[in-house]
């Protein structure tokens, strides 16, 4: 039911703030849901993310608004933030998690080059 929530208002107001263990939990389950939105209005798709959705305005949001989006993108469509502060009452890592927008794009992470002393050991 958790997860449920948080991807329901992540997908109603396009990005939300909670832990980072939460942001992590709910990532690919949100993905999940936008892929099947992403192939277009099918029943069987509408209905499989209403049954998953606390609300319809959300799932029809998500098939006419946020799925066809990212028609073209293969995945990834939600990018976590870390804050840098922490929740003050028990210390947990914050984080906000939010949808990609249209024209924005992941790259891939890049490795630091090697600098070589020039000494062999």
């Amino acid at each position: 039911m958790l997860l449920r929530n948080l991807a329901t208002a992540l997908l109603q107001h396009g990005k939300i703030r909670t832990t980072l263990a939460k942001a992590k939990e709910v990532q690919p389950f949100t993905e999940k849901l936008i892929t099947l939105a992403k192939d277009g209005w099918n029943l069987d798709h509408f209905r499989r993310c209403l049954a998953v959705l606390t609300s319809r305005d959300v799932t029809f949001k998500l098939f006419h608004e946020i799925g066809p989006r990212y028609q073209g993108r293969p995945g990834g469509y939600t990018r976590i933030y870390k804050l840098a502060k922490v929740r003050q009452g028990d210390a947990a890592p914050m984080a906000v998690i939010a949808l990609l927008g249209e024209s924005e794009t992941l790259k891939a992470p890049t490795r630091p080059a090697v600098v070589s002393s020039g000494r062999r050991s």
